[in-house]
């Protein structure tokens, strides 16, 4: 499709002969340009101090708690005084979240806290710290159901997207608010433009998403950071259960204590729509952004952990690409780490990239941040390159196939189709981390193929998919394809509890600060692991769901079945002188739930095959393995990362 035109926004253009008359009415940044030029970068010349602090809640026309009252949201708004005296309007930038009174949010757990009146007093991150000054406004939802709105928590479904889409409607005009939770004194929005950014982790990003893919007017650009893109994916992968408890559980979590005495309807809906076989249903349609990226108008600047197994990459990976089918303007940052916001682990160059997103988005600024390189990713821990665009021009998708070796279970990986069978019996004890350590050594749990040492890097960039035709002996079976970096490295720890960075003690400050509400943050630093090798993208399934992913029926044992697994996205090189490897196992320990039984797979070399994304493709791969010969590894074990465990289960901070 071709590219929609960007940036069709308001600029500042103001002629220098005007420029006093008009410094009444114009930003402190316009005026200060309007003799040289458009403004580049918006400056901190309002008071943060006097900033005015704000409760509306927004009527989003939905009952979801059946109390015969349709459900209002809280919205908690700083805003700078002076543009508003002066009769100008200002940008909003928006997060909206279930944690501002459950779970916090950021690396320091921050809550929401309010003064006597119920206004806002410390605004969780440093979004108003440092925006406020700058001419944004900055808006905290409260999610319906959570802290002080109404209504129920759906998980992703109408009434989470309702509540924040319901909040821009009000700052375009087009929906009510009133000064209380039930009282009928209307307020407008009159002091913004009603241009808006979203922004958040986790789940405050996935509520980005999916407003977004609502089309929703007024919605200029979203920054979902870590999110969800489809909600089943954040609970299944193919029908193999990731969790052991579903979205009933993590309404319940979040939920105010009002909303839970009378959220039972909507508990047990989560329940019904939500079966623990991995079915797809009609409650995962609903909270399946990526169908509807066609809608998607707003700019999106996406960050994501290339290691993060809370919300898995697969979410970044599948949203994006639909993005760009559709020509929505992207940008994209890909990290090291788990599930961590770039706030931890890339501070100064995240506030400063994030600054000039919104400036170039919200306020029309000519900054060139449009014209920069798409993607920014991190190669070795804080070394970070470019990509123009991503993934990279010249990337194709080139078949991998496995072949027997000199031992069972410890086969090759080259271009040429295969023979043979290899043989391995799901052990849910084992997890990617106890294969890849003894990929040389035949086990009984895993089948690994190699590559020869390369003789030059090797790109990999984007999703990859890995056929497999297994006959099992049981009527149940999953699966878990992992591709593996074979060579030492320094590298993240994305398996420690901080997933990648060590908090330290000492503070950064990012914006204006009050007695209430501090700009001043803990430090960071990378937490890193010497390693052998490293897991770099994992995909999982039920075999069950050969016919149709989205329902799985009992196997019949002996019969040879054919399933396409999809891998998570990542952007990963391979060194010269390293392998690369694919493992086929079955259960991943603690990434995903065993099967009822415990069965023996047999795969058919012939019709086993990986398709990844690889720079140059098929002739950059013969380039990085010719002139070297295949030998099978020494058969030690390799120190890795521990064994991964799912971060948690509420997609929080």
């Amino acid at each position: 499709m071709p590219k929609r035109t960007r940036f069709t926004i308001w600029r500042p253009l103001v002629l220098a002969a005007v420029a006093t008359l008009m410094a009444a009415f114009l930003s402190p940044a316009a005026a200060q340009a309007a003799g040289g030029g458009a403004p580049r970068e918006s400056r901190p010349v309002y008071s943060y101090a006097n900033a005015i602090r704000e409760a509306v809640w927004v009527d989003t026309g939905l009952d979801s708690d059946g109390d015969g009252k349709t459900d209002r949201v809280a919205a908690d708004i700083v805003r700078p005084a002076e543009p508003a005296a002066q009769g100008r309007k200002v940008p909003v930038i928006m997060d909206a979240s279930p944690y501002y009174s459950c779970c916090g949010r950021g690396n320091e757990s921050q809550l929401k806290t309010y003064d006597a009146h119920g206004d806002v007093v410390q605004m969780p991150l440093f979004y108003d710290n440092y925006f406020v000054p700058r001419g944004y406004a900055f808006v905290g939802v409260d999610l319906a159901g959570t802290n002080r709105s109404d209504g129920c928590v759906d998980v992703g479904g109408r009434s989470d997207v309702q509540s924040a889409k319901a909040v821009i409607d009000w700052l375009n005009g087009r929906a009510k608010a009133y000064s209380s939770r039930t009282g009928t004194t209307a307020v407008k929005a009159s002091w913004t433009n009603g241009r808006t950014g979203m922004i958040g982790k986790s789940w405050d990003g996935t509520i980005a998403n999916g407003v977004a893919a609502t089309g929703v007017k007024g919605l200029k650009t979203i920054v979902p950071i870590s999110a969800i893109s489809s909600w089943y994916d954040y609970y299944f992968a193919q029908g193999a259960p990731l969790y052991d408890s579903g979205p009933d559980w993590l309404a319940g979590a979040v939920e105010s204590d009002a909303a839970y005495a009378k959220c039972g309807a909507v508990q047990q809906k989560l329940i019904d729509g939500a079966p623990r076989d991995g079915d797809w249903t009609g409650l995962w349609t609903e909270r399946d952004y990526v169908k509807d990226a066609a809608k998607v108008k707003a700019s999106v600047f996406l960050v994501h952990g290339m290691q993060d197994l809370n919300v898995r990459t697969k979410n970044f990976g599948q949203w994006w690409d639909a993005l760009a089918q559709h020509g929505v303007e992207r940008k994209i940052w890909l990290s090291q780490t788990g599930h961590v916001d770039p706030f931890d682990y890339r501070r100064g160059a995240w506030v400063d990239t994030l600054h000039r997103w919104f400036d170039h988005e919200l306020l029309g600024y000519d900054n060139g941040i449009d014209r920069e390189p798409m993607a920014d990713i991190e190669r070795q821990p804080d070394q970070w390159v470019t990509s123009a665009v991503w993934p990279p021009n010249g990337t194709r998708t080139t078949t991998l196939r496995p072949a027997t070796g000199t031992e069972a279970g410890v086969g090759t990986l080259g271009l040429r189709r295969g023979s043979g069978t290899e043989t391995f019996t799901d052990d849910p004890k084992q997890s990617e981390t106890d294969w890849a350590a003894r990929i040389a050594t035949p086990t009984a749990d895993k089948a690994g193929f190699l590559t020869a040492p390369l003789t030059r890097d090797l790109r990999l960039s984007g999703s990859s998919k890995v056929t497999v035709t297994a006959t099992p002996t049981t009527s149940t079976a999953h699966l878990t394809a992992v591709l593996v970096d074979l060579g030492p490295d320094t590298i993240r720890d994305y398996a420690d509890d901080a997933e990648g960075i060590t908090t330290l003690a000492d503070r950064t400050c990012w914006g204006e600060s009050t007695a209430g509400d501090s700009a001043c943050f803990k430090k960071t630093e990378a937490r890193t692991k010497a390693v052998d090798y490293t897991v770099f993208s994992r995909g999982w399934a039920d075999l069950g769901t050969y016919a149709d992913p989205g329902k799985g029926v009992p196997l019949t044992p002996g019969k040879a079945y054919t399933i396409t697994l999809d891998l998570a996205a990542t952007d990963h090189v391979v060194p010269k002188g390293h392998r690369l490897a694919l493992i086929v196992a079955g259960t991943d320990k603690d990434l995903i739930d065993p099967p009822s039984t415990t069965p023996t797979l047999t795969l058919d070399l012939a019709r086993t095959a990986a398709r990844v994304p690889l720079v140059g493709g098929a002739a950059a791969f013969d380039r990085a393995t010719s002139g070297s010969t295949w030998t099978a590894p020494r058969a030690n074990t390799l120190d890795g990362v521990r064994t991964p465990r799912t971060a948690q289960r509420v997609p929080a901070s």
